[in-house]
C-alpha cells in the first residue's frame, strides 16, 4: 500500500469516527431534553396548619413539588409517616387539597385527586392529612415526619422529603389555624400552654380507654399497631 492510500484510509477512518460521536451526542441531547425521566423534589414547609382533638387530628402542609426532568410526573398518592415513632403512631392519610394554607369556613372543600407535575415546573399546593382512628396524638417537642408519594412511572411508595414538625408550636390544638414551623424558641408561656392542651387532650382520650384495660392506649402498645398503607 502506497503512502497516498495510507493516507486516504486514516482519514476515512478519522471521519467514520467523527461522525459516529456526532450522532452519539445528538441521540443523547435529545434524551436529555426531551425523554429522560427526572425525579419530584420538595422542600421543608416553613408554616403548617392543625388541630388536634381526642377523636381527630389534621395537618395542612404548602408543599411546593418540582421536576427535575422533561417527561411529565403523575402524582398519585401522598402519605406522611413518623419513622422514628412507635408502629402505633399511624400514618396521616390525604384527605384534602384546600386552596389556601389558613382554613376557614368558606373554602371549598377537594377531595384528593391525583395530579400532574409538568416536565422542568414546580406546582405549588396545599395538602391536608388526617390521622385514622386518632392515631396521632402528638406531644409538645419535635417529630421527624417523612413525606411519602406514589407516581405514575415507579411501583410503591417514594420518599420524598423528611422534616421537622415542630408540634410544640401547636399552643391552642382545639382550633384549626396556621403555627410556624421555623425552629425559633417559645416563650415560657407559650410552651406552658402547648403542654396543658396537649396533656388536657390525653386525659381525653384515657377517659375514652375501654373499661377492660383501665387505662388509656398507650404508644408502646404493640396491639394498637394500625395498618401500613
Amino acid at each position: 500500500m502506497t503512502a497516498t492510500d495510507q493516507a486516504a484510509s486514516s482519514s476515512l477512518t478519522g471521519a467514520g469516527v467523527v461522525s459516529v460521536c456526532a450522532l452519539l451526542f445528538t441521540v443523547a441531547s435529545f434524551w436529555w431534553l426531551n425523554a429522560r425521566q427526572g425525579r419530584l423534589k420538595t422542600w421543608e414547609p416553613h408554616a403548617f396548619a392543625a388541630i388536634i382533638r381526642s377523636s381527630t387530628a389534621r395537618l395542612r402542609l404548602p408543599l411546593v413539588l418540582h421536576n427535575t426532568g422533561p417527561k411529565p410526573i403523575v402524582v398519585q398518592d401522598l402519605l406522611l409517616t413518623f419513622p422514628d415513632e412507635p408502629a402505633s403512631h399511624l400514618p396521616l392519610l390525604w384527605v384534602g387539597s384546600p386552596s389556601r394554607l389558613q382554613p376557614g369556613p368558606d373554602e371549598d372543600a377537594k377531595l384528593p385527586a391525583g395530579f400532574v407535575v409538568p416536565g422542568r415546573e414546580a406546582n405549588q399546593l396545599f395538602i391536608e392529612f388526617e390521622a385514622p382512628f386518632s392515631g396521632f396524638m402528638p406531644e409538645a417537642r419535635d417529630y421527624q415526619v417523612q413525606l411519602q408519594a406514589r407516581v405514575g412511572h415507579r411501583t410503591g411508595w417514594r420518599r420524598l422529603l423528611t422534616f421537622t414538625l415542630r408540634a410544640a408550636n401547636i399552643t391552642d390544638p382545639d382550633h384549626y389555624t396556621v403555627y410556624n414551623n421555623a425552629p425559633t424558641e417559645l416563650t415560657k408561656e407559650d410552651r406552658k400552654r402547648a403542654d396543658a392542651a396537649l396533656l388536657e387532650l390525653l386525659a381525653e382520650q384515657g377517659d375514652d380507654s375501654t373499661p377492660d384495660t383501665g387505662r388509656p392506649r398507650s404508644s408502646n402498645d404493640d396491639d394498637d399497631a394500625g395498618p401500613n398503607r
